[in-house]
């Protein structure tokens, strides 16, 4: 195993599967495609990712704990928007959609039709993984300080 271990300046090579703690569904997977690379820092991972992974080399694999706190926040009831369903004219609409709305600097946000009620639809933009516990397996490739 390498000498350098993960922390701020750090570039790592990994495999991993983003898993529901509570059933093991995966929700992401690089195991069975090519591994991901990022360097610490640039926004690939969240911040409570690379936490968890601070101190790990290279060789190692690991199952790490991701509670809601560290991974997607807990769910914010102010993202959850009332709209009037003529907004939604040519769409045929259902629970569970994804619609891709734009804000006002034009980036998409997304959101999900979490209810029809009459003339109203309910739109949660909270990301769909906020307030879940995840477990975060990784198999650590290579770990490379970064220059600097």
């Amino acid at each position: 195993m390498s000498d350098v271990v993960i922390g701020p300046d750090s570039r790592v090579t990994l495999h991993f599967a983003l898993k529901f703690a509570d059933n093991g569904e995966v929700v992401d997977s690089t195991f069975d495609k090519s591994p991901a690379t990022f360097t610490v820092g640039d926004g690939s991972l969240l911040p409570g990712f690379e936490q968890a992974l601070f101190g790990s080399r290279a060789g190692e694999q690991k199952s790490l704990a991701i509670t809601p706190e560290q991974g997607f926040g807990q769910p914010n009831p102010q993202n959850v928007q009332r709209m009037p369903r003529d907004n939604f004219q040519d769409m045929e609409l259902s629970e569970g959609l994804l619609v891709i709305f734009n804000d006002a600097a034009n980036a998409e946000l997304p959101g999900v039709v979490k209810a029809l009620e009459g003339d109203t639809v309910v739109i949660d933009f909270n990301h769909p993984l906020a307030g879940k516990a995840l477990t975060f397996d990784v198999e650590i490739l290579e770990v490379q300080p970064t220059a600097g």
